[in-house]
Parts: C-alpha cells; structure tokens; sequence
C-alpha cells in the first residue's frame, strides 16, 4: 500500500508541475499580449513621425505627374499605405508604399510594390527596409524612399522608351516620315476621317500647305 501512496505522489507531483507550466504559460502570454498593445499604442507616434520624412516626399512624386496619377491613401492602426495609379495608354501601372510592423510590433517595416500589366521588361518590383520600433533612423527612411521613388520614374520612363510597348502605339508623321510614339505628337490633325500625326507644329503647317488646307 506504501508503493502505491508513493506511486500516487508522484503522480500528482507531474500533475502539479504540468498544471503549474499552463499557468506559467497562459501568464507569460498575457503579459506579452499587454506589452504588445503598449507597442501597438506607441507605433502611431512613430508613424507620425516618420510621417514627416515620407510626405513630402510622396507629395514630390504626386505634384511631378499631375493629372496623370491618382493616389489613395490607407490608414489603420498597425499599417500606413499610400496607392498611386498612373494613367498610361500603354500599361496598368501601380505603385504602393506601406509602412506596416511585425507580429511582436518590435519593428518598422518599409515595403514598395510596383505593378506593371502587361509585364514585358524586368524591373525592380519590390523593396523592403526594416527598422527598429525604437528610434528608427530618419536619414534612412529618407534615404530608402528617394530611392524608391528615382527607381520607380527610371522605370516609368524606360517603359514609355520600350519598343514592346510602343508597337501598338507608332505613328508616323507624314511630311518627314520619322516614326514616334503617339503621346510624344507636337500636333495631330483630323483630316478625311483619319487622325493625323506630327512632331510639331511645323510639319502640321507644312502639311496644311501641302495639301491646301
């Protein structure tokens, strides 16, 4: 009988221990939750912060296309995101900055999303920075975005340059016969139920003469 009370507190010994590491466990859990929302509470403060550092710098990218973009921001608690659609005959084009954090709310992360349909060069389409919650580095962030964004216009030009996406869209001007891109016409004229296209306003006037219009 003594075997079996020995056996028997043993027994509950390992109970008591399993029980005592669930607790431990499920504590360890909740503090770690209430820190996490300390964090998640702070996380705006630094958002505002490095507000200062991305916006003007989005305003530049907005104010240098103009008509050409729109743009539509998110705001939520744990992510900062700024969409821009530009407007382009000859693709879908969409760029997105975010500013998010990890699971544990311990760091900052920068993301940079470009989208381009159809795809027909190689570009870069994805960037990422991540800093620290604490005292991210504003020359960095600064820094990471600038580049970012000379990325971005690098490969909106090169796109508009790119002869897979252009062919759909040459036009020829009919005095100097130089091929070129629709949108870089200097002139165009509606003449006979055809729409024609000039490098400037010169050859358009001496297309005019030509034909005695």
């Amino acid at each position: 009988m003594a075997e079996l009370q020995s056996l028997i507190d043993r027994m509950d010994q390992e109970f008591s221990s399993g029980e005592d590491k669930i607790k431990k466990f499920q504590q360890e859990q909740v503090d770690a939750y209430k820190e996490r929302q300390k964090r998640l509470q702070a996380l705006g403060q630094v958002f505002q912060k490095l507000r200062e550092v991305w916006k003007p710098r989005l305003e530049v990218l907005q104010s240098k296309f103009g008509d050409k973009v729109k743009v539509k921001p998110s705001f939520v608690p744990s992510l900062r995101e700024a969409q821009f659609e530009f407007q382009s005959k000859l693709a879908a084009i969409s760029l997105k900055f975010s500013a998010t954090t990890d699971a544990d709310v311990k760091k900052i992360i920068l993301i940079y999303d470009l989208r381009v349909v159809p795809t027909l060069m190689n570009f870069d389409s994805h960037s990422e920075l991540e800093l620290p919650i604490e005292n991210p580095d504003p020359e960095k962030v600064a820094k990471w975005v600038d580049d970012r964004i000379i990325s971005f216009v690098k490969t909106y030009q090169s796109l508009h340059e790119n002869e897979f996406y252009l062919k759909d869209h040459m036009v020829e001007d009919p005095v100097i016969g130089v091929r070129f891109p629709k949108f870089a016409a200097g002139a165009t004229l509606e003449w006979k139920g055809k729409t024609h296209f000039f490098v400037s306003d010169e050859t358009l006037q001496e297309f005019k003469k030509q034909q005695g219009i």
